[in-house]
């Protein structure tokens, strides 16, 4: 994927940095000499007497601990951190706990990024918020940006008022809709790594033949996001990988690249998996806007796959796993 050399240094804000795409956005973007200060609330992250993150072999960032939800919380950190972009990545994205707490994820998924963009509103601050693929129901597959959403469940019907209220407030603003996997600070926040992590233990384990969508691992998704940022980009944008397959044949496809046994994974209809929340069958989403507007197709799965085994390979998901902060360390 196309990276702009020239793009000049930014401070850049992302919260939920110690989530699967906020951790991985602090690192690429602070691997590209940007000036990265990333949030995080309940899942701490490990931070030197310097206010850095860092474990071997990853670029360093500054972190913050702060409950983005507290009084007077939004405009103290815009105000201490100053940065010129906005990556807005914290969210409650459990779907499960959506459903059993819709107050909260109303609050953190819809009120939070509406607060958030008014307050950058009319600056030359951007922001980036993101979303999610399943604010569509999965009727047809697909979906272009114009399409009619219909979400299923608390944590994409919130997922979309937090889209609106974003654009409502700042219309310069981004928002990306994604799906994504990848390697995390806690082994068990992407499909990518339920398939392998499983399957290198040998369990048997479901893939959905009947649920098919586009992910993008979460650093090339990073680069995407640092790019429609240099470019100026504003307005809503499907930012998911270039070609879809269904969550079973992901996870064999993992397999195969990772040498793990395939017959491991059972194909099984969605409908007999025993899940509560209600999942969208077909997210397969329209990547044609946002590859326009920044001249090039979006990545495609295979490359995808190398670099989430390159990234194995090197150690990255046990240096992730040292930014964690260990009680009492």
């Amino acid at each position: 994927m196309p990276q702009l050399d020239s793009t000049p240094p930014r401070r850049i804000l992302v919260t939920g940095a110690s989530g699967l795409l906020g951790a991985n956005l602090a690192l690429e973007a602070a691997g590209q000499q940007h000036s990265v200060i990333g949030t995080f609330n309940e899942h701490p992250l490990r931070i030197s007497s310097s206010g850095e993150v860092a474990s071997h072999g990853l670029p360093a960032f500054q972190a913050v601990q702060v409950d983005l939800l507290a009084p007077g919380a939004l405009e103290r950190l815009l105000d201490e951190t100053q940065p010129d972009w906005v990556i807005h990545c914290a969210a409650l994205a459990n779907l499960d706990a959506c459903e059993t707490q819709p107050e909260l994820a109303h609050l953190i998924n819809a009120e939070l990024p509406g607060r958030l963009a008014a307050l950058l509103a009319g600056s030359e601050r951007r922001l980036l918020h993101v979303s999610t693929d399943s604010v569509f129901d999965g009727t047809q597959g697909g979906y272009a940006e114009v399409d009619l959403p219909n979400p299923l469940g608390v944590y994409s019907r919130t997922k979309l008022q937090g889209e609106q209220a974003v654009l409502q407030a700042n219309p310069q603003a981004i928002v990306a809709r994604v799906n994504l996997f990848g390697w995390s600070l806690t082994q068990k926040r992407s499909l990518g790594e339920f398939f392998v992590y499983n399957l290198q233990a040998g369990k048997t384990v479901m893939g959905f033949t009947d649920v098919f969508f586009c992910p993008l691992l979460a650093n090339d998704l990073a680069q995407l996001f640092l790019e429609m940022l240099q470019r100026g980009l504003h307005g809503l944008y499907h930012t998911v990988a270039a070609e879809s397959l269904s969550k079973y044949d992901f996870g064999v496809r993992l397999a195969e690249r990772f040498g793990l046994d395939a017959g491991l994974i059972q194909p099984t209809s969605v409908h007999h998996s025993g899940l509560k929340a209600a999942r969208a069958p077909n997210l397969r989403l329209n990547t044609d806007k946002l590859a326009a507007a920044l001249g090039h197709p979006l990545p495609k799965l295979t490359p995808a796959i190398e670099r989430f085994y390159a990234l194995y390979q090197s150690g990255y998901p046990q240096a992730l796993q040292n930014l964690v902060a260990r009680p009492g360390g």
